[in-house]
């Protein structure tokens, strides 16, 4: 067993970015070919992509745009100017995007009540995009099945699609083409898109350190989440803060009840590209935890530091899936600790892409993968639970000295965090880890006393 402990640490000041990275124009229509060349080679005639507010994240990255309030739909022929259908509000938001495309108005995906007088019924516009008896339509939504016929977009789209194109055509589900969590389109990312991600992990990790440093008893949960400081970039999920019994329900937003000494408590902060978690007790010491759980650090947290110490050991290209799940599984594989999603995913515009971390995966890890540490005890016990989630990257040598010809300033902030993560907090990382997070790996389970963190190092 690896032996953890819990010290004094001095967290560095990492420093944070002057500008967000943009990602080019140019590299959009990159992404269009590329998705066009995996359309060919499954012989669809045409893509469709389906975004809503929640579910945007294949259409942003494709298009550099995102539907506010209304649905969108981007229907993509080989060769012509894609189409964009977009509501009453959207459509001069789409005409805006960095991707020429031809805006379409489609009333029928405006608010409720809203004027529906000026666009053509979805069979016409569809029909006039090329789709007719006999097409082979790929639909992009935002999740995989095990059978492609299973498609998640409104039934109203994929009713038409199929009606259209009759017994002879063909529609099914080619959201795999991007999110496939060996090879899909959208986790195999470009220096220029990690650096955007980099930029978003500062933001969120320094926000949820605001929280480490200025949590205080008496404050409510909506004066402690005002300690995040959201730069307004949009969010990937709602701010999640609670303390005391509802901690342990997880994913609650703050409300106003204050925090008190002892109570369990749990933060998550997320915008597009990263996402950061902690949780713990409002406490000071043991002596303040509740009756019959002074031995937290003992039972729970040490043994999940390890795991979590492995986990990022272990990663490296050509990691298998399997082997990270194997880690996790052999230091908190016990009921005890409940843990029972994927340890660790992809991550994205979206805080969730897909997962290659499952039990028996052979899907190995690639270069440009986006990845989040995400191990989360369910103890259903007084123990609560403990927490890391920090968004990395895996690069090889060529695209490490591309991103550190690219962008000086965060390659230093990621080689100071290697060095942290290695020299102060004893984990040994592969050349290939580059960790976003300005709080890498840092766990202190008593949030009255940031100082108090877990390590290895001796």
């Amino acid at each position: 067993m690896v032996m953890t402990r819990l010290v004094e640490i001095n967290l560095p000041d990492f420093g944070m970015p002057d500008v967000r990275p943009e990602i080019p124009a140019q590299l959009y229509a990159t992404r269009i070919g590329h998705l066009r060349e995996r359309a060919e080679a499954r012989r669809y005639d045409r893509i469709v992509v389906y975004a809503d507010r929640e579910h945007s994240a294949s259409l942003s990255y494709l298009t550099g745009f995102d539907p506010r309030f209304e649905e969108a739909l981007l229907v993509l022929g080989p060769t012509d100017k894609p189409a964009i259908l977009a509501g009453n509000e959207c459509r001069g938001m789409a005409a805006a995007a960095p991707l020429p495309m031809r805006t379409v108005l489609f009333q029928e995906f405006s608010l409720p009540g809203q004027p529906r007088d000026r666009s053509l019924p979805l069979a016409e516009i569809l029909a006039a995009e090329g789709i007719g008896k006999g097409s082979r339509v790929g639909v992009v939504g935002w999740k995989t099945y095990a059978r492609r016929e299973t498609i998640e977009a409104p039934a109203f789209i994929v009713d038409e699609l199929r009606r259209l194109t009759g017994p002879a055509g063909l529609v099914e589900s080619a959201t795999d083409l991007l999110i496939d969590a060996a090879d899909g389109l959208r986790v195999i990312n470009e220096v220029e898109q990690l650096a955007a991600f980099e930029y978003a992990a500062c933001q969120t990790s320094d926000g949820v350190r605001g929280v480490l440093t200025g949590l205080r008893p008496g404050m409510t949960e909506s004066e402690a989440v005002r300690l995040l400081r959201w730069n307004g970039m949009p969010l990937s999920c709602h701010l999640m803060l609670s303390a005391g019994p509802r901690a342990s329900l997880g994913m609650l937003s703050p409300g106003d009840r204050k925090i008190e000494r002892g109570d369990p408590f749990t933060v998550a902060f997320g915008v597009w590209g990263a996402l950061n978690s902690r949780a713990g007790f409002v406490v000071s010491g043991p002596d303040e935890l509740p009756d019959g759980i002074a031995d937290y650090v003992d039972m729970l947290v040490q043994p999940y530091f390890a795991a979590i110490c492995e986990w990022y050991g272990a990663l490296h290209v050509g990691q298998t899936g399997g082997a990270l799940y194997e880690i996790v599984q052999r230091h908190l594989g016990d009921p005890f600790f409940g843990v029972s999603l994927n340890p660790g995913h992809q991550i994205h515009l979206d805080e969730w892409v897909n997962s290659p971390i499952a039990r028996d995966s052979r899907v190995e890890l690639r270069s440009g993968m986006a990845l989040q540490v995400d191990v989360i005890p369910g103890t259903g016990t007084d123990y609560f639970t403990t927490n890391i989630e920090d968004g990395l990257a895996l690069a090889d040598a060529s695209l490490r000295a591309l991103f550190a010809a690219s962008y000086p300033s965060a390659w230093q902030r990621i080689q100071a965090r290697r060095q942290f993560m290695t020299d102060v907090l004893g984990i040994a990382l592969h050349p290939d880890v580059l960790p976003f997070s300005n709080i890498p790996a840092y766990l202190p389970p008593f949030l009255l006393r940031p100082d108090l963190a877990m390590s290895l190092a001796v």
